[in-house]
């Protein structure tokens, strides 16, 4: 089983980035072995709809949970739409919270936990 945790640097050591679409890497972690893979997040740089680009990345590698600080509406229903469950978990690094996840103690996500827009930086929305 694959988990993706959006991440501030490449290793399990990193922070989980606050933000799902616009994080600097996608750390992707085999449940029980915790070996990991780490992919550059090209869309965090992206003028719109980095939050879908990034959930198609992560559909493609065969993810099945994903766990970051937030998660916009579209990047949502992207994951979601994909049969991938999203887990708010918005401190620790990548080794902490997927043991959390394992233990059982972060639980998945209804819906979107910020509104479209909220992660672009000078914290601009739509005009």
């Amino acid at each position: 089983m694959k988990i993706c945790v959006s991440a501030v640097a490449n290793s399990l050591d990193a922070q989980v980035d606050p933000r799902f679409g616009r994080c600097q890497y996608l750390v992707i972690v085999d449940y029980e072995s915790m070996e990991f893979e780490t992919i550059s997040n090209l869309a965090a740089s992206a003028m719109h709809g980095a939050g879908i680009q990034s959930a198609q990345t992560v559909v493609n590698k065969g993810v099945i949970v994903v766990i970051t600080g937030s998660v916009g509406p579209n990047a949502f229903q992207a994951l979601s739409s994909a049969g991938i469950k999203v887990v708010n978990s918005g401190f620790g690094t990548i080794r902490e919270v997927v043991e959390r996840y394992k233990k059982g103690e972060q639980m998945e996500t209804i819906g979107p936990t910020v509104g479209g827009h909220s992660g672009m930086s000078g914290g601009r929305g739509r005009r």
